[in-house]
């Protein structure tokens, strides 16, 4: 008799396990993460509506990114420099965060920070006029002249039709006739 009360409940154990499955999708692949129709939140509310993590459009370093790059353009760097930093902390790999932290630590001459922002950008930007540009203009303020034309020549053959690119190799030009002497 105690065999068929041990059978009896292995099999209802098994039959329970067997219940939690949810192998409805057309797939046959199990999707622990999502919610079933008809299940409710700790709240009372039902799932229905609610996005899960795949369909979110919106990253935790976007409204960072977005501030600093109003204050970069109004000339307060420094806050610029700390909204950045905060994106970068947000998303590690975001590379626009990246860049604009190291174009923002150029600005207040922190050339230490800005190179090792660039490292970090280039690692995750790649090889981009963008970055090519920003780093000859690094070069330029810090008085490198040769660098900064180097930089500025990759970026021009990237996008040779980009305005700042041009812009900043008649800056360079420029900086190359007048240099003042003290």
């Amino acid at each position: 008799m105690t065999g068929s009360i041990r059978l009896a409940a292995a099999t209802g154990v098994l039959l329970l396990l067997l219940a939690g499955c949810q192998t409805d999708s057309p797939d046959g692949v199990v999707r622990t993460n999502e919610p079933a129709k008809g299940d409710y939140t700790a709240f009372g509310d039902t799932f229905d509506g609610l996005k899960t993590i795949s369909d979110v459009d919106y990253y935790a370093s976007d409204q960072a990114v977005t501030e600093a790059k109003t204050q970069f353009r109004s000339e307060n760097y420094g806050n610029a420099g700390a909204l950045f930093y905060k994106a970068t902390r947000l998303a590690p790999n975001d590379g626009v965060a990246w860049l604009g932290l190291a174009a923002s630590c150029d600005r207040i001459r922190r050339f230490d920070l800005s190179d090792m922002a660039y490292a970090r950008a280039y690692h995750l930007l790649g090889a981009t006029p963008e970055y090519y540009n920003n780093l000859g203009y690094s070069y330029l303020l810090r008085g490198k002249l040769q660098d900064a034309r180097g930089n500025f020549l990759k970026a021009y053959e990237l996008a040779p039709n980009d305005p700042t690119v041009a812009n900043n190799l008649k800056l360079l030009s420029s900086s190359v006739r007048n240099i003042e002497r003290s």
